[in-house]
């Protein structure tokens, strides 16, 4: 068993409905299943977009990194995922965040998420469900990586008005 931690997201229609779906049919797959709460948060890296709720789960798969992506995308699709272009808005978007101890750089897949540790709207949920969690590229905690981001933005957040 791989213990994984996934990222939620949605900025299209019922966001709330879109993220509950998702986690039903990931109840399925995990065990031990642990949800955040969700968050409302505003468009990052993306402009001109409605605001997104987000949201963290995480538990146990016996599913290969690979299977599991597979099993995030089919969900995606079946909630109504389009791909037009880069960024786009979208019912739901499934990140696989962390999985176990694994380092994975393939083609389509990239394991940590390359962008999680730079994230307030996946390292707040997944801080408030599994600040332990150990990132095995930094070997930061999640609670740790959340407190430095949160410092390089205040520190930026200072700069800017001054």
């Amino acid at each position: 068993m791989n213990s994984v931690a996934i990222a939620l997201g949605s900025n299209v229609g019922d966001r709330a409905a879109h993220l509950q779906f998702a986690i039903d049919r990931l109840r399925s797959v995990l065990t031990n299943f642990q949800q955040s709460a969700h968050v409302d948060t505003a468009p990052v890296g993306v402009v001109e977009q409605p605001r997104f709720l987000n949201g963290v789960v995480t538990g146990d798969t016996a599913l290969t990194a690979r299977a599991l992506l597979d099993r995030l995308l089919a969900i995606e699709r079946e909630r109504g995922r389009a791909r037009p272009h880069p960024g786009a808005p979208r019912t739901l978007d499934l990140d696989l965040v962390l999985f176990g101890d694994a380092v994975i750089a393939e083609a389509g897949l990239a394991v940590p998420h390359p962008r999680f540790r730079e994230r307030l709207f996946v390292l707040e949920p997944l801080s408030e469900i599994a600040p332990d969690t150990v990132d095995p590229v930094t070997g930061h905690t999640v609670a740790e990586l959340l407190n430095a981001l949160r410092q390089r933005a205040s520190a930026a957040s200072s700069s800017a008005s001054r």
